[in-house]
């Protein structure tokens, strides 16, 4: 059996078809993503996707960012480290809608919005908000662990 095969039986095409790539479930998977999901405005999309990068941003900064041996609150230096990631990532988000998108006024009547300049902005925008939240939801969390296990547990009077 051939398992590896071109993409719609093109070989010029650039891209394999395989068990992983071609299957039901990975294209309802992707389809899923917020980035292609229907019926979403760019701000929206921007906040599910900086929500999820800026919650997972925090962890690996404590344990292998450079403020892990901060003897103060290394929570704090993890977030601060975490929320200038976000900021970075929003600014190449911005940069790169500005220079490939072109405007709504100048782009053809039924494009996307997510694909003008003004829906890549909002959704550069509604990035760096659900990056920082979510940055500063996965610091709260840490940071009071010790009093939310207590309530979990049913130690707190």
């Amino acid at each position: 059996m051939d398992f590896v095969k071109p993409f719609n039986g093109d070989p010029q095409d650039g891209h394999l078809s395989t068990p992983i790539s071609d299957s039901a479930i990975v294209r309802a998977f992707i389809s899923n993503l917020p980035i292609n999901r229907k019926g979403l405005s760019p701000i929206t999309r921007g906040l599910e996707v900086g929500l999820a990068h800026g919650y997972f941003l925090v962890g690996p900064q404590i344990l292998l960012g450079p403020g892990r041996d901060y003897a103060a609150d290394p929570y704090l230096a993890a977030l601060i480290t975490a929320v200038s990631i976000v900021v970075l990532g929003t600014i190449s988000l911005n940069a790169h809608g500005i220079v490939s998108r072109k405007s709504a006024a100048e782009s053809p009547a039924g494009t996307p919005t997510l694909l003008t300049s003004e829906g890549w902005s909002e959704f550069a925008g509604g990035f760096f908000v659900g990056g920082s939240g979510g940055a500063f939801f996965a610091y709260f969390l840490l940071d009071k662990f010790s009093s939310i296990d207590a309530i979990f547990r049913g130690l707190v009077n």
